[in-house]
């Protein structure tokens, strides 16, 4: 069953580690997938009126809006969730990240494909504006804030606005946060030991110059 297989995913990429019966019952981001998987089911059956009303009863619920025309992969793992807009031409596939306030939105008015394709494996971090007909490719990530209007290779990392691959400065690293798999490196993570390692460095020099002027013998007073 799909909502086992969501349930997993949750378990097994959320750090707070739910319970079987939590991860099932407490994060919007399964709930979402699951209607929208029949939302789609009637958009495809061309009851796109009665697709809509799921998909609204849906984004009442869970503070997610799914297009019915919108496709998703597999275990898709939206965290958080709220804010999340996901357009009609959409495509999301395997195994994606999504953290919250991010869309997947168009460009143009006109008809067509006009929303963007995520690949399989990619992360989006927060508040993350994916526009236009564009691919992301399998891999990749785009950092919190991000504004990407063209493709995305497979494995990259893009930040800033507009989305570019990040600079020498470490702090242009792509903070998407927790939600990685274990193959994938923790940028947070990563930055969080660098300063760690930096403060306790500090220390010992600090320790060593109350050492120095402790040991250092008073002046003679004249």
């Amino acid at each position: 069953m799909e909502i086992v297989e969501l349930a997993r995913t949750i378990r097994e990429r959320d750090p707070a580690r739910p319970g079987w019966i939590e991860a099932m019952t407490c994060y919007a981001g399964l709930h979402a997938v699951l209607m929208h998987r029949l939302a789609h089911a009637l958009y495809r059956a061309r009851m796109r009126t009665l697709a809509r009303m799921v998909s609204h009863v849906s984004r009442f619920i869970t503070g997610i809006e799914i297009h019915p025309g919108a496709k998703i992969g597999r275990r898709l793992f939206i965290d958080h969730g709220m804010g999340l807009v996901v357009g009609e031409t959409a495509e999301i596939g395997d195994d994606v990240l999504i953290y919250h306030g991010v869309t997947l939105g168009g460009l143009s008015g006109q008809p067509g494909k006009r929303h963007p394709t995520v690949e399989d494996g990619v992360a989006i971090g927060a508040g993350a504006q994916v526009l236009g007909p564009i691919t992301v490719g399998a891999g990749a990530r785009v950092g919190a804030n991000a504004v990407v209007t063209r493709d995305v290779p497979r494995g990259a990392t893009v930040v800033g606005i507009p989305a570019r691959p990040p600079g020498r400065d470490p702090c242009d690293e792509a903070s998407i946060g927790y939600g990685l798999t274990k193959r994938e490196v923790d940028p947070v993570g990563e930055q969080i030991a660098t300063l760690r390692a930096e403060v306790a460095e500090l220390r010992a020099e600090l320790a060593a110059l109350r050492r120095e002027r402790t040991e250092k013998p008073a002046a003679p007073v004249a």
